[in-house]
């Protein structure tokens, strides 16, 4: 280990993190200041959100814990047996709401899947091992209620950023049949550097066994996608973590996405022609 607590060569872990100041290594994560219109963005998304939490048959705020946000909204198909996309939101564990992003399951509800989009407890208001948990228990939910609900179907679980790391981890659930990282976080020890932890409070225990990179592989397929456009720490996430799973023979691919950041990239999963859509639909056949 080095005085920094990371392990040397440590997979995930932007070159020279080390010798960079305190502004550079906070500029490394910090993708809203690297989006010029990240704002129009956002509201794009969440217009978008209203409209599909809008439509008829979908089933909004089903409880599946005990905390306020503890809540998952439902879509069912209209064939219960169909696949289902669990898609968690990002906001690096500390920002957003699964109601602005409701419209990622569009894509793949317009091919006859259902779509579920679970919430979870914000940090500082809980742990990052305490959002896992939520998640574990949003999966188990959907395992138990899922059929009573009109979701029946294997469960593919899918998310974005934070919500990329969170779904590298659902993997592990055994109702999760497949999953897709967008954007994720895979190795978490340079995010204590940054300004991002003043509401994580990662300890070395959360770091070592909540990050995807350190932990052995789980052999279901798994995507992993970035944009050619995103910060350089997030490509790398992606393409470490990828390379982890190829060496165990792992099922699934890494893809890159020309021209397209952070933000834009989830288009291609809203759009039920995008590149992310496909790549799912592939999956499955």
């Amino acid at each position: 280990m080095n005085t920094d607590g990371l392990p040397v060569q440590c997979p995930g872990v932007p070159e020279g993190w080390m010798t960079l100041g305190q502004a550079e290594r906070d500029a490394a994560y910090n993708n809203t200041a690297a989006v010029a219109n990240v704002a129009d963005l956002h509201a794009a998304r969440a217009k978008a959100s209203e409209i599909a939490r809008a439509a008829p048959g979908a089933r909004l705020d089903r409880r599946y814990g005990p905390a306020p946000r503890a809540v998952i909204d439902l879509f069912p198909a209209s064939n219960p047996s169909a696949p289902c996309l669990v898609f968690i939101h990002g906001g690096y564990w500390q920002m957003n709401s699964k109601d602005s992003f409701a419209c990622l399951g569009d894509g793949l509800r317009a091919h006859g899947w259902s779509a579920a989009l679970p919430g979870y407890t914000l940090a500082p208001d809980t742990s990052l091992r305490g959002i896992v948990a939520e998640i574990h228990a949003a999966l188990n939910f959907l395992a138990i209620e899922g059929p009573r609900e009109g979701i029946a179907g294997p469960l593919i679980v899918a998310g974005w950023s934070a919500g990329g790391h969170l779904a590298a981890l659902a993997l592990r659930h055994p109702a999760v049949v497949a999953g897709l990282s967008i954007s994720g976080i895979h190795e978490l020890a340079p995010l204590r550097d940054t300004y991002l932890n003043k509401q994580l409070k990662l300890t070395d225990e959360e770091i070592d066994e909540l990050s995807p990179l350190r932990l052995p592989i789980i052999k279901k397929p798994f995507l992993i996608a970035y944009g050619t456009d995103e910060l350089p720490a997030l490509r790398l996430n992606a393409v470490a973590f990828h390379a982890a799973r190829r060496e165990t023979g792992a099922p699934g691919f890494l893809i890159a996405v020309p021209g397209l950041n952070h933000f834009t990239i989830l288009e291609t999963l809203q759009d039920q022609y995008g590149v992310l859509t496909n790549a799912l639909l592939d999956l499955l056949r």
